[in-house]
Formats: C-alpha cells, structure tokens, sequence
C-alpha cells in the first residue's frame, strides 16, 4: 500500500500539487487520471521520487520515502518497477537483454537463473519467441509488453506505469491493460497507472483518483464514476460521444 498524506509540490512559487492525500492499495489496478496540466505527471514523478515534494508525507507500507537516507530510498527503488510511456527499451539489445537489464544490475543470481527468470517473465507476457528479436522488429505493443515483462523482472512490490497505452490502437490497449490487471492479481502488487484513456478507467479502474488542478477532486471506483454529481470529473469523462451515451443508457 501506498499513502499520501498532505503532499505538496511547488515550482517558482506558483503550487502544482495542493495538499494531496490519499492512498493506493495493495493488489489492485490504481489510476490516476486527469487532463492534461492537471498535475497528475508531477504526482507521479512525486511518488516515485523524481520530484521532492515541499510538504507531506510519502508512505510506502508505513515507511516514510521522503524522511529515508540515500541507501533507505535506494533499497526502496528496488522493489519498484517502472513502464515507461514510450516503452523505452535499449534498441541495442534483444528483447531478452532488455528484460535481463534490471536482473544484470540488481541481482545476485548467477547467470543462468537470471536468463531463466527473464524468460519466465517474457513467457508471462507471451512473448519467449520473441526473445532474440531487437526493439525495433517488433510491434509497439509487443515492446509495451517487453516493458511490463522488464519491470517485474525484481518481482516488484510497487508497479508505476506512465499513460502504458499511449500511441497504441483500442485492441492493443485492452490486451495491455488486461495484462497489467491480471499481474497486479497474480503477485499482489500495489499498481498505480497514470492515464487519460477512458477505456482503460472502465477497463481496470479498481481505485481511481482524479486530479484537477493539483487537486484531488474524486476517488472511487469505475462503477461509481457514472453517479458522482462533479462538473469537472463529468466534464473530463463525457467529453466524448461515446460516453456521454454510456451515461445516458445507465441512466434508464
């Protein structure tokens, strides 16, 4: 679990992140969503510890990030995993040594059980024949689940993915999304996906925060998300054709 207590973030004087608490649970698919500008980036960024909040507290299982030493956040960082917005895989080595990057890095295992464990892991994402092909021979939606395949490589405790199914088609994105589900399930894994995607809250959207201007204007679920009586959060969800028809049809 992660909690969030009074998180603030400034830049130049001008507040990005207003008092911000809440928490991300353990086992389940949590989104924040938003539009674009809404701080949701710089949330993240908070969370994971790219960015340094001014005030508030940070609490991965009741361990305090923002009060930890150098060592205490290093340590930290290894139970995490990351999925980049853009896959973000090294166009220099095969889809194998992509995934065996972190295990090369982190682990103490012996070589061996590190190509075993990459594999288990590319095989988990259902892609082992693919392992000697480079980035660039594959579909983008195979490099996003080369991605995933990379980020639990450790075994995470704690999975971030930045808006996972950018630049991909609907189809693709609901095998994505369904992966993330399912691993999230499957290892207990307190997963928090950053996305605007609509799909993708319907989709898998256990425990979903929305952000408006630094602020946290909602959470709740994707079934209680068609009820809320809020301009905002209704104005960012029916911006489309298509929902604003889900909408009507719950309605009757």
């Amino acid at each position: 679990m992660i909690e969030l207590k009074n998180i603030c973030k400034e830049f130049e004087g001008r507040t990005v992140i207003d008092n911000i608490s809440t928490t991300f649970e353990q086992g389940k698919t949590n989104l924040i969503i938003g539009q674009s500008g809404s701080g949701k980036t710089v949330l993240m960024k908070c969370i994971v510890g790219l960015l340094t909040p001014e005030r508030g507290s940070l609490l991965y299982d009741n361990r305090d990030f923002l009060r930890m030493s150098k060592k205490e956040r290093k340590d930290l960082r290894r139970e995490m995993g990351m999925i980049f917005q853009s896959a973000a895989l090294f166009d220099s080595m095969t889809v194998l040594e992509n995934v065996m990057f972190p295990l090369n890095m982190f682990s103490n295992s012996i070589q061996i059980e590190r190509e075993r464990r990459a594999m288990f892991c590319l095989s988990r994402v259902n892609l082992s024949e693919a392992k000697d092909k480079y980035p660039g021979e594959i579909s983008g939606g195979m490099q996003k689940r080369v991605a995933i395949a990379r980020a639990i490589a450790l075994n995470p405790q704690y999975l971030f993915c930045d808006e996972p199914n950018s630049g991909l088609d609907t189809k693709t994105s609901l095998v994505i999304d369904e992966l993330i589900h399912d691993i999230t399930h499957e290892y207990s894994i307190t997963t928090l996906v950053n996305t605007h995607d609509m799909n993708s809250v319907m989709g898998i959207g256990e425990k979903i925060v929305f952000i408006s201007e630094g602020r946290n204007e909602w959470e709740g679920t994707k079934d209680e998300i068609f009820s809320v009586e809020n301009k905002r959060l209704n104005d960012f969800i029916f911006a489309s054709d298509l929902f604003k028809k889900v909408k009507a049809a719950n309605q009757k």
